[in-house]
Order: structure tokens, then sequence, then C-alpha cells
């Protein structure tokens, strides 16, 4: 038994229905895709603002260390000019001793 044509045009226009339909379903689900990605793209990580970005203080660091290298240079310094004095002190109380003795020698 052959279809009718009228069953066999309802039995394509329920097919056409249904590859419709799932066309429909597959455009909407790109179209939301399409649309998830792009609010994803656009939303900041934050809401509020975080004014100018600020560069690392390098001239600080800069000036601590040259004002620590006079220090230590400074300090180095004065440890040498003490040095020199107690070396100057020792020889001079060497001379007075010397000097004494004989003094004391010559008086007896």
């Amino acid at each position: 038994m052959t279809p009718q044509p009228i069953e066999q045009a309802a039995a394509e226009a329920a097919a056409a229905s249904q590859q419709s339909e799932q066309y429909a379903l597959a455009l909407a689900a790109v179209q939301a895709a399409q649309i998830v990605q792009q609010q994803s793209q656009q939303l900041p990580a934050c809401q509020h603002h975080h004014g100018p970005r600020q560069s690392a203080p390098v001239g600080k660091w800069v000036a601590i260390g040259v004002v620590g290298s006079v220090a230590a240079v400074s300090l180095a310094l004065s440890a040498i000019a003490v040095a020199v004095g107690a070396v100057a002190v020792t020889c001079c109380l060497i001379v007075l001793r010397g000097m004494w003795r004989e003094a004391s020698k010559r008086g007896r």
C-alpha cells in the first residue's frame, strides 16, 4: 500500500517541524554561549577604583644605600683615627718612661 499524498505531505511536514525545532534549539544554544562569552569578557575583576599604579620606591632604597655607605666609611675612618691615636699615645708613654728611668738613674 502506497501512502496517500496527503499522508506523505503530513509526514514530511512533521519531519521538517522536528528539524526546525532542533535547528532553533541549536541556534539558541550557540547564541547563549556567545552572550556568556561576551559578558565574561566585559566584566572587570573588581568594581572599585585602584587609583594610579605606583612604581617601586627605587629612589628611597638608593638613598638608604648611599647613607649606609657613607656611614660605614665614616665609621671605618673613625676606627683608623682611634687606632693611630692609640699608637701615638703608646709611643709617647714608652719615650716618657725611658726618659724617666734615665732621670732616675742620674739622680741617684
